[in-house]
């Protein structure tokens, strides 16, 4: 079968990259793709403004027309804003099994308000939460309630939406600069406050199928993944401001049985029950984001799609057909699928553009010792570089820089050593103009910890 994946960053790249490797799979149509899937096996990249069959067409129709004359059979969605405008929803529609939650539960990461109303109304372990809409009142309530304190953006903000304020003067500020739309334009006007919960943060990605179309023998359920741990800080030691992710590993050793068991019976199963329960058509990826407190694991958030670079680490360690699994998503037998993974580890440090999270430049050559790359066995997972279309000479790179988190290097090893020292040697075979990354991903103290 051929299969669209929507999305043009690092997780899509991973994704095309774990499909191409399917004999279930002919092609892989990456819409609009980056670098990375420009040259990966089995891979084609299709840019909708370069489409003449497009003309006339908007939205989510173009997705659809784009799916539809490549013949594919099956799309897998990856970034959160098309889910939430409903593209899921367009596909199956159009008669295309889609990977990725309809609209009503894409919710669930659109509006931080509903999530958090959605985990109270299930008894999900979480932190306790105020929603406001009138700055006066958010004020008024942070005072009252004192720092440490999280103020978070109701609406998608590409990660920069949420502020852990140490102090109440810290906590204003976030206030005033999310309502009054300096970070996170209209996703600031209504604003989730929660209290502090103090930890260590992991994530772990699982496959969903809820859906009133199941019938026979098929069920509802959340099949979860290996733990992982995103780095969020710009710098090593867990400083600097946050950024959509430094690094990630897989596994996490501290999310003990004993920690997973009390995740999939405080989190994951009130999860499920509140998407059967709301009607919800959710086949496709959920992200749960996790505190591990001394009173147990909390959740802090829920993605409905596989997290960035988390799926850079994951994905690697998969010992199954991912194709596969992502066709008993859609197909309702996910609850038959068997998940085998490889023992060891996989290590995942993300190179930037200098200046990001802020403002930085592009267009900056990327050159890759190749064969010296090869030799640490990492794979290299493009996000922010595109193909250099205006080569003219044998000292012009295949791809240049396009965005703030440029490529992660992941790596294998059967300890964590090992696959660190393989990440890390990848990464030295990289270079472009004003390129940075984390020294520091995995190691003790480099992971967020309130």
């Amino acid at each position: 079968m051929k299969v669209i994946v929507v999305g043009n960053g690092g997780r899509e790249h991973a994704i095309a990259w774990k499909l191409s490797q399917s004999s279930l799979v002919e092609e892989v149509i990456c819409v609009p793709g980056n670098g990375g899937t420009a040259f990966e096996d089995k891979c084609r990249n299709i840019d909708p403004e370069k489409c003449e069959y497009l003309d006339g067409i908007k939205g989510n129709d173009i997705y659809v027309k784009i799916a539809q004359e490549n013949s594919c059979g099956l799309a897998v969605i990856g970034p959160e804003n098309p889910l939430a405008e409903g593209l899921a929803d367009s596909f199956w529609n159009a008669g295309i099994p889609t990977v990725g939650p309809k609209k009503m539960a894409a919710q669930l990461e659109a509006s931080k308000d509903l999530a958090k109303s959605f985990m109270h109304k299930y008894n999900v372990a979480c932190a306790k939460s105020r929603t406001f809409t009138e700055k006066e009142e958010a004020l008024s309530y942070i005072h009252e309630q004192g720092a440490p304190i999280v103020i978070k953006a109701d609406g998608l903000a590409a990660g920069k939406g949420v502020v852990v304020a140490k102090t109440v003067e810290e906590a204003e500020k976030a206030v005033n600069q999310l309502m009054d739309g300096e970070f996170v334009g209209d996703a600031g006007k209504k604003l989730v406050i929660e209290e502090y919960l103090r930890g260590t943060e992991i994530s772990i990605l699982s496959a969903v199928c809820v859906t009133k179309e199941l019938s026979g023998q098929k069920k509802s359920c959340i099949v979860p993944f290996l733990s992982a741990r995103d780095h969020k800080r710009l710098c090593d030691g867990a400083k600097g401001p946050n950024t959509g992710g430094m690094g990630a590993i897989a596994p996490v050793d501290d999310a003990s049985p004993e920690i997973l068991a009390q995740f999939e019976k405080s989190i994951l199963a009130p999860t499920l029950k509140g998407l059967e329960e709301e009607g919800y058509d959710y086949r496709g990826f959920i992200f749960f984001g996790l505190m591990l407190t001394e009173d147990g694991p909390k959740c802090l958030e829920y993605n409905v799609r596989l997290g960035d670079p988390e799926t850079q680490a994951v994905l690697p360690l998969m010992d199954f057909d991912f194709a596969a699994l992502c066709a008993s998503i859609a197909d309702g037998s996910l609850a038959d699928f068997n998940l085998t993974w490889k023992s060891g580890y996989q290590v995942a440090p993300v190179a930037v553009s200098g200046g990001y999270p802020r403002s930085y430049k592009k267009g900056f050559n990327i050159v890759i010792d190749e064969e010296k790359a090869k030799e640490s066995s990492a794979k290299i997972f493009i996000a922010g570089a595109m193909e250099n279309r205006r080569r003219r000479s044998p000292s012009d790179t295949k791809l240049v820089t396009n965005g703030g988190r440029v490529l992660a290097c992941s790596a294998y090893g059967s300890t964590f050593d090992e696959a660190w020292k393989n990440a890390y040697s990848a990464m030295s075979c990289i270079k472009f103009t004003d390129m940075f990354y984390r020294k520091d991903i995995g190691l003790p103290g480099a992971a967020e910890s309130n």
